[in-house]
């Protein structure tokens, strides 16, 4: 264990599952000291990993908001997880957050209603954007703020246009914080994956024709796993990328590069 994450606390949305929970679990073999894991509606899934990554040595705690209440959930997700902070480290305080939970639904420009619409920029853009106001004051020094997005912002997606701009809209609140979090030497940078294998994707890539479509996409010809994505952030999150701001890291295993 490289410890390269040693007292770093750390919240990471939508973490009891997919990209989330191996980000937690990465963080947690880099020696974090608190780990939030937040879920909305999987306490099941939420506890499992709280107990996975307390196996390897590190706190965890679980902390419940419901993204599509915008502001409202942000507000609640910080001030559940600055009172875990508080009790397990002794400061209310954040090294790390990761902005992951998000919504895909594959809805063509037609068939996209107005609350679909508003569903998806409230859990993928509106809910990220007030959590970093509510903890921007809590972040201490060299702290890190992670945004994830997606290869469907380099890569057309008609069956996804939703999906597709709130994720753009992340990207472009990456780049317009960089510089004003810069001044404490916090870096704000996204990550953008590919087909993963995750339980989101699980049913549409049962289908050996979709799969090996999806496999076809990457360079390296098969489909990401979400260990791939999440060292990627484990790495954003550590010291090792302290000169690394404002970017869109591209890890779709090089998408039709």
């Amino acid at each position: 264990m490289s410890r390269r994450l040693a007292d770093k606390t750390a919240l990471i949305t939508g973490s009891s599952r997919g990209i989330g929970r191996a980000t937690a679990l990465a963080f947690a073999k880099e020696g974090a000291a608190l780990i939030g894991v937040h879920y909305t509606a999987n306490p099941e899934a939420a506890e499992a990993t709280v107990r996975d990554v307390e196996a390897l040595g590190v706190k965890a705690v679980a902390v419940r908001a419901d993204l599509r209440q915008g502001k409202d959930a942000a507000d609640s997700l910080w001030a559940q997880f600055s009172e875990a902070a508080q009790s397990h480290t002794g400061a209310a305080a954040l090294d790390i957050l990761v902005n992951n939970a998000g919504i895909a639904p594959a809805l063509p420009l037609k068939d996209t209603s107005e609350a679909a619409f508003d569903e998806v920029m409230t859990i993928n853009y509106k809910a990220p954007f007030f959590l970093i106001q509510a903890v921007a004051d809590h972040l201490r020094n060299n702290g890190r703020i992670i945004n994830i997005s997606t290869g469907f912002t380099r890569i057309a997606a008609p069956t996804h246009p939703a999906y597709a701009a709130s994720k753009g809209a992340l990207e472009t609140l990456t780049l317009a914080l960089a510089p004003e979090f810069a001044t404490r030497g916090i870096t704000v940078n996204a990550v953008m994956p590919g087909v993963t294998e995750t339980d989101m994707n699980a049913a549409w890539l049962a289908s050996p024709d979709v799969r090996a479509g999806a496999e076809a996409l990457s360079v390296f010809s098969r489909v990401g796993t979400a260990a791939d994505v999440a060292d990627v952030i484990a790495f954003l999150a550590s010291n090792d990328a302290r000169w690394t701001t404002g970017q869109i890291i591209d890890a779709t295993g090089g998408a039709r590069i």
